[in-house]
């Protein structure tokens, strides 16, 4: 009887790790999308294929990953890791030849010690207080398990195809670094984006848990999904994605494949 392989019309290479996550969960997210396959690869193995050739097999590169982040790290925990020279011209090769990337959740903290890094996600999560294009940051804010109504901003795009004007969610939110002239907004949250909903995440690394006592930071954006154009990579970012609830979400899930279906079309690299 001859063999007979099954290739999918999309195939996506997913990178995972830098920050907890229910495995199986996310797996049986991807095993929903229909006519998309994921190949799962831990860090620091999925930074080694994050260049043209390494990529050569896939239409797109999800990022659920947290790279250059040591927590192990004695000192100004976590410490900040680059990522070296090697992976920044591979990396930067992808975006030049067009890659689609689409950039979940977390992934927003990862390379802090790499700057343009969050120049291509189109902003960034701080875990400690530092320097930011020339200006003096705070650490960023999270929150977790927030009840708040999704709204899309953009219902044209294609990543909003079929899905409501407006959605309830819950789920991690951040009080972070959005470079808004630089993206296209595609969703935002009810929530205040203000100190006091949210806690500090150097108290965090400090050993104290949902506390925002002494910290201050500034209002932030409600944006929580946008995409833009990383050199010539069109990228997305969707800032939902902290566990199961959110995994099993049959709009999220749609968000996901939207995204995907997205960045690998020929209307995306226009």
């Amino acid at each position: 009887m001859p063999i007979i392989e099954y290739r999918a019309p999309v195939k996506v290479l997913l990178a995972v790790r830098g920050h907890p996550f229910d495995r199986n969960a996310l797996d049986a997210l991807f095993q929903s999308l229909p006519g998309i396959s994921a190949t799962v690869v831990d860090q620091p193995a999925a930074a080694q294929l994050m260049n043209p050739e390494g990529m050569r097999p896939y239409d797109a590169l999800l990022l659920y990953d947290m790279p250059g982040l040591d927590f192990e790290a004695t000192v100004d925990k976590p410490a900040y890791i680059d990522p070296g020279e090697a992976f920044k011209r591979g990396f930067e090769a992808l975006l030049e030849e067009g890659k689609g990337i689409v950039a979940l959740h977390h992934s927003l903290a990862g390379w802090p010690a790499w700057p343009a890094y969050a120049d291509y996600l189109g902003g960034t999560f701080l875990y400690r207080p530092g320097r930011l294009r020339g200006e003096n940051r705070p650490d960023s804010g999270y929150r977790h398990q927030v009840e708040y109504q999704a709204e899309v901003l953009a219902p044209e795009h294609p990543v909003m195809a079929g899905i409501p004007g407006t959605f309830a969610m819950r789920d991690e939110l951040y009080l972070g670094e959005v470079f808004e002239s630089e993206v296209t907004p595609l969703l935002r949250s009810s929530h205040r984006f203000t100190r006091d909903n949210f806690h500090s995440a150097t108290a965090a690394m400090n050993g104290v848990m949902y506390s925002n006592e002494g910290w201050s930071h500034a209002d932030g954006s409600s944006l929580i999904g946008w995409c833009k154009r990383a050199i010539n990579s069109p990228l997305v970012y969707l800032q939902p994605g902290d566990d199961q609830q959110t995994y099993d979400n049959p709009i999220y899930r749609r968000l996901i494949e939207n995204a995907i279906r997205w960045v690998i079309s020929p209307a995306a690299r226009a």
